[in-house]
């Protein structure tokens, strides 16, 4: 292509390999030349641009998973060994693929899978060392390998997001129940105060009740003459009896109601309200029968 008899043309970025009776003769520059044609001709032509070749290798690591290594391998020829690089290699790339196996199979089985995911650079770097003193004597130079993929069987991908997810799984897990511990914590100190403040509020109104009471029987026993502490108390409970009748009555219940029980509830409750009202003295008076329910 290009070549008109006697007059052959070299495209840019490429060399030709002229041959004179089947031996070697020159090697000719981009642009038109002319040649003694048909004696002599152009019987090759080399690219001098950056070519790319994709391999594929599968190999083993040293835990025992196969796990298939794509490389990258960038070239191109040398002009001023472009003799070496047409007549000394048939196929440049199943050469340059042959090596890529070589490397790859006895650097990848040393690593375990996680240290070979992660030493990516240095296989790279191992291909790359071992292409480049080679390839230099056939004419040819190695600009760059790269490691564009490093993928395990997919039973194998799967099992290791398995164990990755249940790990993120466990995390989680302990990360819910500090949580939990923290809120239970906090739910009990905030019940903890809560009773403590019922329980001083719960102090305050009986507190309060007690005063009330003793003020409304100084009151009572001032007022009325002849009345006495006892029959203050007395009138209390029944109106709080009677209170408490009317309460419950209203949730439309059915109690059992017994006069007698207004006397026993003024025994009881009457002698507590007494010894809170004057904690210093002993509650200890005989059943009077001048009261109003004797």
């Amino acid at each position: 292509m290009g070549d008109c008899c006697c007059l052959a043309c070299v495209r840019t970025q490429e060399v030709g390999i002229v041959e004179d009776l089947g031996q070697f003769k020159a090697l000719l520059d981009p642009g038109l030349h002319c040649i003694m044609w048909p004696l002599q001709g152009i019987v090759g032509r080399l690219s001098l641009r950056i070519q790319q070749l994709d391999v594929l290798c599968e190999t083993k690591t040293k835990d025992n998973v196969f796990v298939q290594v794509a490389v990258a391998v960038q070239f191109r020829v040398l002009v001023e060994s472009a003799y070496d690089a047409y007549y000394r290699l048939t196929d440049p790339r199943n050469q340059i693929q042959s090596y890529v196996f070589d490397v790859i199979r006895s650097t990848v089985p040393k690593m375990e899978l996680d240290e070979a995911f992660a030493s990516k650079a240095d296989i790279a770097a191992a291909v790359l060392e071992q292409l480049t003193d080679v390839m230099k004597d056939y004419g040819y130079e190695i600009k760059n390998t790269l490691i564009t993929d490093l993928a395990p069987d997919a039973r194998v991908k799967a099992s290791m997001n398995e164990i990755n997810a249940s790990r993120r799984l466990k995390e989680a897990a302990a990360h819910k129940a500090e949580a939990d511990k923290v809120r239970q914590v906090k739910a009990a100190e905030a019940e903890a105060e809560a009773r403590y403040l019922s329980g001083l509020g719960v102090a305050r109104q009986r507190k309060a009740i007690v005063q009330g009471l003793q003020e409304s029987v100084g009151v009572f026993a001032n007022d009325v003459e002849g009345a006495t502490p006892k029959d203050v108390m007395d009138i209390l409970l029944l109106s709080q009896y009677f209170d408490t009748l009317s309460a419950v009555g209203a949730n439309s219940l059915i109690l059992e109601h017994d006069p007698a029980t207004v006397a026993q509830l003024r025994n009881s409750v009457g002698e507590g309200f007494m010894r809170s009202a004057a904690p210093s003295k002993k509650a200890s008076r005989p059943a009077s029968s001048g009261g109003i329910f004797s």
